[in-house]
């Protein structure tokens, strides 16, 4: 999952610290996220992170899930 919100985050050009900015959770959570240091999470933090980059939450488990929201 962490290197798909990094591969999404970087296809969008924004930042960790953006990113962690437009979810309202630290820069260090979204590093350990993508760096796979985090193996849970909240589904609320999950959900953010989703909204932040117009995508499903399935599309960060999924690859070939990746919707982008109309």
């Amino acid at each position: 999952m962490g290197y798909r919100i990094k591969e999404l985050r970087e296809a969008k050009g924004i930042s960790a610290s953006d990113l962690a900015a437009m979810c309202g959770i630290s820069r260090q959570t979204i590093f350990n996220m993508e760096t796979g240091r985090t193996q849970t999470t909240s589904s609320k933090t999950l959900l953010a992170i989703a909204r932040a980059l117009d995508t499903t939450v399935d599309a960060l488990f999924c690859p070939e899930c990746l919707t982008v929201k109309q």
